[in-house]
């Protein structure tokens, strides 16, 4: 008697079947951002399941950044997560992964440079000009740490905007977000970080307007291993699980590990 082999019934919830379709539909760009979809009703009787099923995968699908309603309003809207939101996910995940802060400067030591010189290659006018005022603005004085940090991140996110290259831009979210925490310690207890930063942020934006890809790549590695000196000058420890909260125990496999605040991303 010949064997007969059977696949296993398919018990995944008829909500993540239909989020998995339009999910396919979108990933295939034949349904692009900007673009509607239909009602809840008419998705339904497409579909042939009740409305509730079809709620359901919509939130699964707007959970996921792909599909938005629009000011509250009841059209929906074919949509992409946004740089920040996967930037957020990628950086928890780095947390719980117990990802240490040598791990990421050692990423940043990698990636940032390549970023600069590809910024150098393809900048606009546009950005060239925007990074240039991001360093006067960071430049000016009595701005509080807060104001600091952010302008840091910009001028990060500007530099990556300017590689043309999204992967890079997806890339170098995560990192930024993990980093402004300690940038906010180091800004607060090392007088000489504001000037060096704004020193280092002044040239890269002279090297990216000047197209000169090797001053560019030279320099953000320089700007980077000044953020991981900073980073030990001002007592963080940089086996410190990126992420851990003030106070909350470090996991077993890092006893070594330290703290700094989070924020929570």
């Amino acid at each position: 008697m010949t064997d007969v082999i059977f696949d296993p019934l398919d018990h995944t919830p008829a909500y993540l079947r239909l989020a998995g379709r339009i999910r396919a539909r979108i990933l295939d760009r034949e349904l692009v951002p900007g673009s509607t979809l239909p009602t809840e009703t008419e998705l339904a009787r497409q579909f042939g399941v009740n409305r509730s099923t079809v709620r359901e995968a919509l939130r699964n699908l707007q959970s996921a950044g792909l599909v938005d309603r629009r000011g509250g309003g009841k059209k929906l809207y074919v949509s992409r997560p946004t740089v920040t939101a996967v930037g957020g996910g990628l950086s928890e995940a780095l947390s719980l992964h117990d990802a240490r802060f040598t791990d990421v400067w050692e990423a940043l030591l990698v990636m940032e440079p390549a970023i600069a010189a590809a910024a150098a290659r393809r900048r606009s006018r546009a950005q060239s000009q925007e990074l240039a005022r991001l360093a006067d603005a960071f430049g000016a004085s009595d701005l509080e740490a807060t104001r600091a940090v952010e302008l840091v991140g910009r001028f990060f996110r500007a530099i990556g905007s300017a590689s043309g290259n999204p992967v890079y831009v997806l890339a170098n979210e995560p990192l930024v977000q993990l980093v402004e925490p300690s940038l906010a310690i180091i800004i607060d207890r090392l007088p000489q970080a504001r000037r060096r930063i704004a020193s280092a942020q002044r040239t890269l934006a002279e090297a990216v307007a000047g197209k000169d890809e090797e001053a560019a790549r030279s320099w953000m590695r320089r700007h980077i291993e000044d953020f991981r000196r900073g980073f030990e000058l001002a007592g963080l420890p940089l086996e410190t699980v990126v992420g851990r909260r003030e106070g909350s125990d470090p996991p077993r496999s890092q006893s070594r590990a330290g703290t700094v605040p989070s924020r929570g991303v």
